[in-house]
């Protein structure tokens, strides 16, 4: 039997949880919905949903395990939580950039962050990253991160290229 995941992110959703776990599962490798959950006549008057609706999906993306909610409207996401994708190459980051950018209006924002039409904050990071932003080099680090806050979509030439003396 499968280990369950000990910590599982949740995601709340006014009443588009379906649409964003199709929107995520079809944008990662090695992703699927796993459960889905219905809401019934039990506590309505609490969660005033209607009876046959969807409550929540457990969904793999690639690999991770996240649960989506449909709540209501009482909360909205923030950049105070977001999801980090980690890319080895710069298509990567192209890939996953322009797809969670698609069919909405996206928001870019500095340092590889993007928010997509959902409301969920995404981070599009290469993983040379921390490489080019730690070690005892202090002026490198500088230069590194100069050149980063000058970013949306993170390019990693641009990012070697400032870790040069």
């Amino acid at each position: 039997m499968a280990r369950i995941q000990r910590i599982t992110p949740c995601l709340w959703f006014d009443r588009q949880a379906q649409a964003a776990v199709d929107f995520y599962t079809a944008i990662f490798p090695d992703s699927r919905i796993t459960q889905t959950a219905y809401y019934g006549e039990a506590g309505r008057e609490f969660h005033g949903m209607p009876p046959g609706s969807v409550m929540t999906i457990a969904f793999d993306l690639d690999g991770q395990s996240f649960t989506a909610l449909n709540g209501g409207p009482q909360f909205q996401f923030s950049e105070a939580l977001s999801l980090q994708v980690n890319c080895d190459t710069q298509a990567e980051v192209d890939h996953y950039w322009t797809q969670l950018a698609a069919g909405g209006p996206p928001q870019a924002q500095q340092c590889g962050w993007l928010k997509d039409r959902f409301g969920v904050s995404w981070q599009i990071v290469p993983t040379q990253l921390p490489r080019l932003m730690t070690g005892p080099d202090a002026a490198r680090s500088q230069r590194v991160m100069a050149a980063l806050l000058q970013m949306k979509k993170l390019d990693i030439a641009a990012l070697e290229r400032a870790a040069q003396p």
